[in-house]
């Protein structure tokens, strides 16, 4: 079924043509929380949040945006809703590993003694607290563009702002990491 007999049919309270929508986006929308979230239940709850907000909120779906900018959209707030309940504490986790922190610390840090677990541990959590540093916008922004792989274009409609602030908040945050993990290189050598 095509996007837009998708909608006509879900607007018209067709519960299969709902039951299609989330076979088709299920997967794509426990990703997209299981990357904000980190925690497997975390995001198989968050998902199945945004899925009942879907369905509440299908009326007020006018094709404005893609369906899937929407959906993700809600995906990405009810995500961002969970983390600030548990206090963002694993967030920061996830993204180390995505990024592969701990091949970059590796790879500028060249460390050939029994304490390199310890001084890894070290630089990591100093890699979370620069990582910590950044605005919430930016945050959101690097993590759609470096860890979900979406398009400026794709953010900005997620984040509801334009593909220009997107590509400021992505400079901006890159500058910014970038800086901090100078600091860190430059004082574990």
């Amino acid at each position: 079924m095509n996007e837009v007999l998708l909608i006509k049919e879900i607007q018209a309270g067709n519960k299969a043509a709902f039951s299609e929508l989330v076979s088709a986006y299920r997967n794509k929308v426990l990703n997209t929380c299981n990357r904000f979230l980190i925690d497997k239940q975390d995001a198989e709850d968050a998902s199945q949040e945004v899925f009942i907000e879907v369905f509440r909120s299908f009326h007020s779906f006018r094709s404005e945006s893609k369906l899937s900018t929407w959906i993700y959209r809600i995906a990405v707030t009810k995500s961002l809703d969970a983390l600030k309940k548990r206090k963002r504490k694993h967030f920061w986790r996830s993204v180390s590993t995505s990024l592969h922190i701990f091949d970059i610390v590796g790879n500028y840090s060249n460390f050939e003694s029994a304490d390199q677990p310890l001084i890894q541990k070290e630089q990591m959590n100093e890699i979370k607290k620069a990582l910590d540093k950044l605005p919430e916008n930016q945050r959101i922004a690097f993590t759609l563009s470096k860890i979900d792989g979406f398009g400026n274009s794709e953010i900005a409609d997620i984040m509801n702002t334009t593909k220009i602030a997107v590509e400021s908040l992505l400079f901006r945050a890159k500058r910014r990491i970038g800086e901090e993990l100078k600091k860190i290189l430059i004082n574990s050598d």
